[in-house]
């Protein structure tokens, strides 16, 4: 599904704010959180260039950031892009095509990043939303969302070679849904009506779970049992949000069951806190992510709710001058499936606007590693 609608929204204009020095490198701390996520690879897709940070850089003569009397400087946001579970779904399809050769069969975008897709594309992968359009005896990924039961019948009845990229926080999600239900549990899930994660979570039962998108869908839901009745959410919302409905569940139905732990993935949450720290610091945030990535968009969301403005973009060319005109301070975020190398070169963007300098925040370090599923570990090379 696509998330909210993120064309630019009329420019807001910049409060006045302190000067930041520009020699100064401020240092925001991090706030306690789960310490997880991905080693990243030496890939081009992962990799994590630092010559830019904490480095002054020169802007050239273009006036979208010359009227102001500070200096334009670039507060990167830590943690940013790739979470363990697209590491892992990315890896899964690159490990696919070195063993197995092209083409490799992907069932929907493997992740929410035209980037990453395009990437794929161009080394064999061959993205598919109907089971029908994969050959006899094709290697076939799920992509990172999850896939209902339904599908992997279908699958599995194709005879299909079949490897699940999907997330293992999504599969949590899943096992839990599985392990209730057998205890006669119906379900309420707070999701996004169409996203695949919410098809495939749905999908794991036949009946007997209901999908909450909002407030108003907590006032109009009808379970068909309220003795027992447990709640699941989707890996990639906006916490808060996601807080404010469980609440109206409880209220509505107080002997509801909690996740035990919260399904909404570290990845998500961490984003989203490190920007409630960087938005008071910030004239504008810059989200580096495709318009169908949930957890990008929820990213904007966070910025807005705090009052400031937020944007989208899918790459460096999308970055409109007139965003950061009277805003010398700009905040800059990338959610969990977009690349390193699409937020350097929106550095590289804003820099020929006129930016002085460029700062990463302090953040959580994440490094949980998910593994590769069994039979596409590549061999070891003789030592």
């Amino acid at each position: 599904m696509s998330g909210p609608d993120t064309k630019p929204s009329p420019v807001i204009p910049a409060q006045a704010s302190p000067v930041i020095p520009a020699q100064a490198s401020p240092v925001i701390p991090a706030q306690a959180g789960i310490q997880a996520g991905a080693e990243h690879s030496d890939g081009p897709l992962r990799a994590t260039s630092t010559s830019l940070l904490d480095s002054r850089l020169r802007g050239n003569d273009d006036e979208a950031l010359r009227g102001n009397d500070e200096r334009a400087v670039v507060l990167l946001a830590e943690p940013r892009g790739f979470c363990a579970g697209v590491d892992r779904a990315i890896d899964i399809v690159e490990a696919a095509l070195a063993k197995f050769g092209a083409p490799v069969y992907v069932r929907h975008e493997i992740v929410h990043n035209t980037f990453v897709v395009n990437d794929l594309k161009k080394k064999g992968a061959v993205f598919i939303e109907d089971l029908a359009d994969v050959p006899p005896g094709a290697t076939l990924v799920f992509s990172a969302h999850g896939v209902s039961k339904a599908v992997q019948r279908e699958a599995q009845a194709r005879g299909f070679e079949v490897f699940d990229a999907t997330c293992p926080l999504v599969t949590k999600v899943h096992v839990e849904v599985a392990k209730l239900a057998r205890e006669g549990y119906e379900f309420l899930m707070i999701g996004h009506k169409g996203h695949p994660e919410v098809e495939g979570t749905m999908g794991q039962l036949d009946a007997g779970i209901h999908l909450v998108e909002d407030l108003a869908g907590v006032a109009g839901v009808q379970p068909v049992q309220t003795k027992r009745l447990a709640v699941v959410t989707q890996t990639t919302l906006s916490v808060d949000d996601a807080a404010e409905i469980m609440a109206a569940i409880k209220k509505r139905f107080p002997m509801v069951r909690e996740p035990k732990q919260q399904d909404i993935c570290y990845a998500t949450q961490n984003r989203q806190d490190a920007v409630k720290m960087m938005s008071p610091s910030v004239d504008v945030v810059i989200v580096v992510g495709s318009p169908t990535s949930s957890n990008s968009n929820r990213l904007a969301e966070v910025a807005r709710k705090l009052g400031v403005p937020s944007y989208m973009v899918d790459n460096a060319q999308e970055l409109q001058p007139e965003w950061l005109q009277g805003r010398p301070r700009i905040g800059l975020t990338a959610g969990a499936s977009a690349p390193e190398v699409l937020v350097q070169g929106v550095i590289e963007r804003i820099r020929s606007l006129g930016a002085v300098s460029v700062r990463r925040l302090e953040g959580i370090e994440e490094k949980v590693k998910f593994p590769l599923p069994k039979g596409l570990k590549l061999d070891a090379p003789p030592a």
